[in-house]
């Protein structure tokens, strides 16, 4: 092992020593889809950590995709998923608690307002016409992971207003009161605005992951919504086969 990389991996916590080593060990092609994996008592040997370390680590990987746990028979390495066009929406509170990570929200505006001419096409609503408007900044174990700025078609959702988003996460609630989805999505890498940076406690320079995500149902558009990650903190990730 190069001295770089093993200085590297002496610096990384215990839980991510193992996680890297599995990574680089499935990328590599160690084991085919279907194949077992080191069970867990053969990697708290390997590293000299504890279980729940270990744990965690399988439950990350698992969450990204790249294995499959089965209770009483082990871990697997996971089959290929085929590229697809269509995007599932994820709720972040489940991506986050999928992690082993704790989720809270922090709701700095939550009010009705009058769309504005290009607000209101996009929701098919009348120029002026009234508009739900939600500005919320989601934590990763007390760290800023996404400004979401939404709006919402009161038509869509009338009680939108008056949920506790403390509790239940805008999508969760959508997901609920509007279900059948199609959504256009919009994503790039840009700067933030001055507002998010200082909600994301980040610099007006940082590199941001922009997702613009506009949903409708039948032909009634739901909801039109910004999400805004810090680059170092969120990585959009897929796999596919040809």
């Amino acid at each position: 092992m190069p001295a770089s990389r093993a200085a590297r991996d002496a610096d990384a916590s215990p839980y991510l020593r193992v996680k890297q080593w599995l990574k680089g060990e499935l990328s590599g092609g160690r084991w085919l889809p279907g194949a077992r994996m080191p069970s867990e008592a053969e990697l708290v040997a390997r590293f000299g950590v504890s279980r729940m370390t270990v744990n965690r680590a399988l439950r990350e990987l698992q969450a990204e995709g790249l294995v499959e746990r089965v209770q009483g028979a082990g871990t697997f390495a996971a089959q290929p998923v085929r590229l697809s066009s269509t995007l599932t929406i994820h709720d972040l509170h489940a991506e986050i608690e999928a992690r082993g990570h704790r989720h809270h929200a922090e709701v700095h505006l939550q009010r009705e307002e009058r769309a504005a001419d290009g607000l209101a096409a996009q929701l098919g609503l009348a120029p002026g016409a009234p508009v739900f408007h939600t500005l919320l900044v989601h934590h990763d174990d007390g760290v800023p992971l996404q400004c979401e700025d939404r709006y919402v078609n009161p038509a869509s959702a009338p009680g939108y207003l008056g949920t506790d988003f403390t509790r239940i996460t805008p999508t969760q609630y959508l997901l609920e009161v509007a279900p059948l989805w199609e959504a256009q999505y919009t994503i790039e890498a840009a700067r933030p605005t001055a507002q998010e940076a200082g909600l994301l406690r980040i610099e007006r320079d940082t590199p941001c992951l922009v997702v613009v995500r506009r949903t409708v149902r039948g032909a009634v558009p739901i909801t039109l919504a910004r999400l805004v990650h810090p680059g170092l903190r969120y990585q959009l990730r897929g796999a596919f086969t040809p």
